[in-house]
């Protein structure tokens, strides 16, 4: 090789040694453009300040994390268009999604693609103990509907009537199996269970009427905030008084906002302690305040313990070492407030907070 070749070479290695480090691509898919756009925001701006903290302090070994945000609208059509979207630009991961209808959407393309599924919170009993792309760090249905049982027999509540979105069928059909199966061990029962599916225009004052007219203990809404709230505001014109509780995924914000009066009293279940004062989690808060102008909710501590999970396993994954491997090999993982361990089908848990709405706040019962 001549010299002038040789300077050359060298001249193209030091550009090279001097440009910007590739990015680490991060991909993220939820509803923002749907009914549960409050869940989906709140997760991509968690996992927006997790990403801008971590590259405050240097990336993952000195390379930047770069987001791409899909939107998948609630909808199987979007959510496939925005996977494949997500997929072409070869992420690292992607965190999503956040409900289960979307999960059976997406799951195939990624187990085709080969891309790691980090899933804060989705639950369904179908994507447990599978070994695929799927890595959830949420309970199960089966693990939140049993605690449900428990609390709301304690509560007298042993004759329920429920009323569950079918466009959330996956999650929503796998809770009210778990709850049938479990209920009767603590006295209780399901005397009727009405189906309906989240739109705009859904009839929820016939759905109400439906349910009360089995004259149960108790309703159960197994939907989205938006929908428990309406859900509660025509029950409470027909029946002031009856004791009412949502399932897990209606905790969010949005629910108290748009639920007023209507939702005071109302039993749910939180994956966080709202009242919890450890310095992780506080500082958390406080920047998430800071930066969004609200408080977290659920799906916002989900996605950025999401984010702690992914970082920690990037930066532990070893030369040659698949991304699935390193997240299930490289914890547990300090979560803003409890230990994340993953087991060998990429399955977790998280403990449970149950909560009553009083004057517009959840208040902790148990």
């Amino acid at each position: 090789m001549s010299v002038q070749r040789i300077l050359i070479f060298l001249l193209a290695a030091l550009l090279a040694a001097c440009g910007k480090p590739e990015p680490i691509v991060i991909g993220f898919i939820a509803g923002l453009s749907n009914r549960t756009t409050d869940t989906g925001e709140a997760a991509r701006n968690a996992l927006t300040l997790a990403i801008e903290e971590r590259n405050a302090a240097g990336g993952i070994g000195g390379r930047p994390l770069q987001l791409l945000v899909g939107d998948d609208g609630q909808d199987a059509a979007t959510a496939h268009q925005a996977m494949q979207a997500l997929i072409r630009a070869r992420p690292a991961v992607i965190v999503g999604p956040y409900t289960s209808a979307m999960a059976d959407v997406i799951l195939p393309l990624a187990d085709a693609a080969g891309v790691v599924v980090l899933s804060p919170v989705i639950t369904a009993m179908h994507f447990v103990g599978k070994d695929d792309m799927l890595i959830r760090l949420n309970r199960s249905t089966r693990d939140n509907a049993a605690d449900y049982a428990r609390v709301l027999a304690e509560r007298g509540l042993h004759r329920l009537a429920v009323a569950y979105d079918v466009r959330n069928r996956a999650f929503s059909e796998s809770w009210l199996a778990e709850l049938r199966s479990q209920f009767p061990a603590y006295g209780g029962e399901v005397i009727a269970a009405v189906e309906f599916e989240s739109a705009a225009d859904t009839m929820f004052s016939e759905v109400a009427a439906r349910l009360l007219e089995t004259e149960p203990d108790g309703l159960l809404f197994i939907a989205n905030a938006v929908d428990v709230a309406r859900l509660a505001q025509q029950t409470r014109k027909l029946s002031p008084n009856v004791p009412l509780a949502a399932a897990e995924w209606a905790a969010s914000e949005q629910l108290v906002e748009l639920g007023g009066q209507a939702v005071n009293g109302l039993l749910i279940a939180q994956s966080h302690d709202r009242t919890n004062e450890a310095p992780r989690f506080t500082a958390f808060r406080d920047a998430y305040r800071a930066r969004f102008q609200r408080d977290p909710g659920y799906s916002a501590i989900a996605s950025y313990d999401a984010g702690i999970v992914l970082f920690q396993a990037l930066e532990r994954r070893k030369s040659g070492q698949s991304v699935k491997d390193a997240v299930l090999r490289h914890g547990p993982y300090p979560g803003l407030q409890h230990l994340i361990e993953i087991d060998a089908f990429g399955d977790s848990t998280r403990p449970i907070h149950f909560a009553e709405i009083r004057d517009g706040q959840f208040v902790l019962v148990r």
